[in-house]
């Protein structure tokens, strides 16, 4: 009798504990619910439909002949294709220029502009200006800069160095012309980041530099053991996120060299859209946007875990 009343009052209690744990799941369920609808249309969606035509022979405009299946014969004459290579080797060394260029000049910048300057505000806006400038409009403008012989780059260049330094091509040789991207790209999209890690600065709390300065600490080791520690998510979020943006290089190339010279600057994404576009095949240009997508994935992944590895 003793044991019976002992279970059902066990059940009593486990029963509010049931509505109360469903409650909480359908409230969770109902907080993920946007978030999931916004992934699933502009992600999983588009992944799956892109997918789907790179294994078609899909044509930009429709034909007479229906559409059939050519299963993975597109992804087989990527990997067969010299240009394709070329172009993964090119945004690989435009990745490995502009990482430290773009992130190395926002973090100094924002060191800078952390301080107790005159007009500051004045001056953060002035240096996000660029990255809220149309990427075209920069492109005209470096275009001019980097007019070859009598560019406004060539004429300083000739007269700091007394005219013993030939005027540069920068954009049709092909040693250069990767390098005048870079140039451009870094000074053009630098302002996010700043601001990325301005708002990473202004997260560290007063208390931190105060302590150190108490304890001896000099400018140098309250920037080691204070402000480094203090940035380490926003150098995660900055690292993956220009390597997603090196990847995604094409506008510059479009605009300014069409992928010369001697598709020195061809890069994935101008390959994929001039497959699409120019040549009018869809499910090529599809089969070269899913690998573009599973090379950044995969990149992301290792960069995320090597940082945690190494605790940066």
């Amino acid at each position: 009798m003793v044991m019976q009343q002992s279970t059902s009052s066990t059940s009593v209690r486990k029963a509010p504990a049931r509505r109360h744990n469903k409650g909480r799941l359908m409230q969770e369920a109902a907080m993920l619910a946007p978030a999931m609808i916004l992934l699933t249309l502009f992600l999983i969606l588009p992944f799956l439909l892109s997918f789907w035509t790179a294994m078609t022979n899909q044509p930009l405009v429709p034909r007479p002949t229906p559409v059939r299946f050519v299963w993975f014969n597109n992804f087989i004459r990527i990997f067969q294709d010299d240009l394709f290579w070329t172009a993964l080797w090119n945004v690989a060394r435009f990745t490995f220029w502009i990482i430290p260029a773009q992130c190395g000049l926002a973090f100094a910048t924002a060191l800078l502009l952390h301080q107790k300057l005159p007009f500051r505000n004045l001056l953060r806006g002035m240096f996000f200006l660029p990255a809220i400038t149309s990427m075209v409009v920069v492109c005209v403008i470096w275009g001019t800069l980097f007019q070859y012989p009598t560019g406004p780059f060539n004429q300083i260049l000739g007269f700091l160095s007394g005219g013993a330094i030939q005027p540069i091509d920068w954009l049709g040789d092909p040693q250069w012309a990767m390098f005048s991207l870079v140039l451009l790209s870094a000074w053009q999209a630098y302002g996010f980041q700043m601001i990325v890690y301005l708002a990473g600065l202004q997260g560290i709390p007063d208390e931190l530099y105060d302590a150190a300065k108490i304890d001896g600490a000099n400018a140098f080791r309250r920037f080691w053991h204070v402000t480094m520690p203090g940035l380490r998510p926003t150098h995660v979020f900055v690292l993956v996120i220009t390597t997603i943006q090196a990847f995604k290089l094409y506008t510059q190339v479009a605009i300014l060299t069409q992928g010369g010279p001697k598709s020195s600057t061809e890069t994935v994404v101008h390959y994929m859209v001039r497959a699409g576009f120019e040549e009018q095949k869809m499910g090529y240009a599809s089969a070269v946007s899913v690998i573009l997508f599973v090379i950044v994935l995969v990149i992301a992944l290792i960069q995320r875990q090597l940082l945690r590895r190494f605790d940066v």
